[in-house]
């Protein structure tokens, strides 16, 4: 499963913003820190059972070069804690814009004679509405990194079908953006047989993942919707091939979260936040867990 670390400031436990080492004077980097803070408590939390965390980027773009900052430094720890990170970024854009967006966040930049990484996530989302050539630069930056992308194919959100949906002749959009992304890629397939290139497919979208599942069978499914957005275990059965694995289940708010959740608001409150966050992880594992076997 995937931990998304979406950090809504005015959620997060008071008992973290009032440690000592943060100042408090209310300022974009306050906020920043705050952020920090409570991600590596999360990441020291979760570390234990999940393998994957994926910080949504908007999240922290909102407090400006200090949010930036916090972005970068939790990709930082996490990998420390030895997580696989997803940078939930949907970038997409013309070649050449594209070839710096993916050297920032897959790959590396050189300056003079000095080599940098940026952000030294191990996958990020991007948008495939430009076409073929917005992709290939992170296509090929994924190869030569030993790094992955995955494609908005299927959105989770509820008014995604109002484009995904449409149908081009007899096929769905999203269908045909789905044979795409095979066909981007098949020349990346790895000896497990999946491929570096994924697909996001909403999991609040059971009937369309059953047919998304049979057109991309070699892509690993980055499926969001579960918890807060309404996916049951149930929804997640088709996101998986008959081996059991190819899908990544990604929650964020009912896990980041989970305190405000029964029973833990009406018995414990804010003050149990850390217990709460490791229970929601557990069963959700444990969910996924009997989906897969059932699959």
């Amino acid at each position: 499963m995937v931990v998304g670390l979406d950090p809504y400031f005015k959620l997060i436990p008071d008992v973290v913003k009032k440690k000592p080492i943060i100042s408090h004077k209310p300022s974009l980097e306050y906020a920043a820190r705050v952020i920090l803070e409570f991600n590596m408590q999360v990441i020291d939390l979760i570390a234990p059972h999940v393998g994957i965390v994926k910080p949504q980027i908007a999240f922290y773009e909102l407090y400006g070069w200090w949010g930036i900052w916090t972005y970068a430094e939790t990709i930082k720890y996490a990998k420390h804690k030895g997580l696989i990170v997803i940078g939930d970024v949907k970038r997409g854009d013309v070649p050449s814009t594209a070839e710096a967006y993916a050297e920032a966040h897959i790959g590396e930049v050189r300056i003079d004679d000095i080599v940098e990484t940026a952000f030294a996530t191990d996958a990020i989302t991007v948008n495939p509405y430009l076409g073929t050539d917005s992709l290939l630069p992170f296509i090929q930056t994924a190869k030569k990194y030993n790094k992955g992308i995955f494609v908005l194919v299927k959105t989770s959100n509820p008014l995604s079908g109002e484009f995904q949906d449409l149908m081009c002749g007899e096929t769905k959009l999203h269908e045909i953006i789905a044979q795409k992304t095979h066909e981007w890629g098949k020349d990346l397939v790895g000896k497990e047989g999946y491929s570096s290139v994924g697909a996001v497919v909403g999991a609040t979208y059971s009937q369309e993942i059953e047919i998304l599942r049979k057109i991309m069978p070699s892509a690993f499914f980055l499926a969001p919707g579960y918890g807060a957005q309404g996916a049951t275990a149930n929804d997640l059965k088709y996101c998986f091939n008959p081996d059991g694995l190819g899908a990544i289940i990604n929650a964020s708010r009912s896990i980041l979260y989970a305190y405000n959740n029964p029973p833990w608001k009406e018995k414990y409150g804010v003050k149990a936040w850390k217990e709460a966050t490791i229970e929601a992880v557990i069963k959700m594992n444990e969910e996924i867990r009997e989906t897969m076997r059932c699959s």
